[in-house]
């Protein structure tokens, strides 16, 4: 039976920069739960890494994001963070995009299983799992024991392949002078080269 309400799967975060293992992981969510579209939402001020330096400023950011989905026609990037005053904050994101895409819409909210574990410094965090459909992407291997049972269970877990990729090595390949190609879109490399970005 065809769904109706139109589903719409968010993958917010620093994306500093974008990888392949984002991009992956929101692929085999959409594919795999049905959603019609992946938004991308790089994070202006996140505000659990307040006090950290190696973050790049948030247009750089999301040029990087926009570069990366090309030639994928249910990607989208949205600059709805970097245009709100203030911290990002997932709930009022949330409230946001509920009101741009309207009450019918079903959001959900993409974090990998790791970022789980931190729901204690998330602000409002029973609103945001209120406001949304919140997916752990897991890795083969990976438990979320570490995790509350009565938040594991408010929780869908869907197993994505696992591709060991992360943003602070790319940065500091760059830093060494090291090849980062195939770990970054061929586009997201030219551009950090081009920039000279995380040197």
């Amino acid at each position: 039976m065809l769904h109706t309400t139109r589903r719409i799967a968010v993958m917010g975060g620093t994306f500093n920069p974008i990888h392949y293992a984002h991009l992956l992981s929101a692929e085999q969510v959409r594919v795999g739960l049905g959603y019609d579209k992946i938004l991308f939402i790089p994070s202006a001020r996140p505000p659990h890494k307040v006090a950290d330096t190696d973050i790049i400023e948030p247009e750089h950011r999301y040029q990087m994001a926009l570069l990366a989905i090309i030639g994928n026609p249910y990607f989208e990037v949205s600059r709805i963070e970097l245009e709100r005053a203030g911290p990002s904050y997932t709930a009022e994101t949330l409230k946001a995009l509920q009101k741009l895409y309207g009450e019918t819409t079903e959001l959900a909210w993409i974090i990998g299983a790791d970022s789980l574990i931190e729901y204690k410094v998330w602000r409002n965090f029973d609103e945001v799992l209120a406001r949304c459909i919140m997916i752990a992407t897991t890795r083969p291997n990976y438990t979320l024991n570490r995790v509350p049972l009565e938040v594991r269970k408010r929780v869908t877990t869907f197993p994505v392949t696992g591709v060991d990729i992360s943003a602070t090595a790319i940065r500091e390949r760059v830093r060494k002078r090291l090849s980062i190609r195939y770990l970054v879109p061929e586009t997201v490399e030219n551009y950090i080269h081009r920039h000279r970005l995380y040197q």
